[in-house]
């Protein structure tokens, strides 16, 4: 314990709070081609890899995780929340910070029913959390303009409206 003549002439030093979520806080400039500093709640990235992990004792099961290379050029190991999931190689997803406690390495989550990530079908509740509308439907995943994408054609039987 320090005494208070030490305290008046070194004083106490302030602890740094250590960040866990940093690949949030960087941001790739490329226009001046440099990595900078900027905090963000969210990051789009695109999926490398989808696999599952076994957790720490003392559980067991199959968690569903993905590789993900954000648009920061980092990559990072992300959960998937819910039951089921649609993600498959070259999806476009959103993460937010939030450590998985049993899954070593794990530091994000997917955020459910935006980009190519569709919300967990049937939820009833915590539905905001798992992007499902009202009644356990899925919200609907917004197109992304890549090449399967089309206008939808007029059904066959009905006459296509005159310009």
């Amino acid at each position: 314990m320090p005494t208070t003549a030490q305290l008046v002439r070194k004083g106490r030093q302030k602890k740094d709070r250590r960040v866990k979520s940093t690949s949030l806080r960087r941001w790739w400039n490329s226009k001046d081609r440099q990595f900078s500093e900027f905090t963000s709640p969210f990051k789009r990235g695109v999926v490398l890899q989808v696999r599952t992990m076994t957790p720490k004792k003392p559980n067991s099961a199959l968690r569903k995780v993905a590789r993900i290379r954000l648009s920061n050029k980092q990559e990072v190991t992300a959960y998937i929340p819910g039951e089921g999931h649609n993600l498959a190689e070259h999806a476009i997803v959103l993460i937010r910070g939030g450590r998985v406690k049993d899954l070593p390495g794990v530091k994000y989550h997917i955020v459910r029913g935006k980009f190519d990530t569709s919300g967990v079908e049937g939820r009833k509740t915590s539905r905001s959390k798992y992007g499902t509308k009202t009644g356990g439907a899925v919200a609907p995943v917004a197109s992304t303009g890549e090449e399967g994408d089309q206008p939808a054609q007029p059904a066959a039987d009905q006459p296509a409206p005159a310009n």
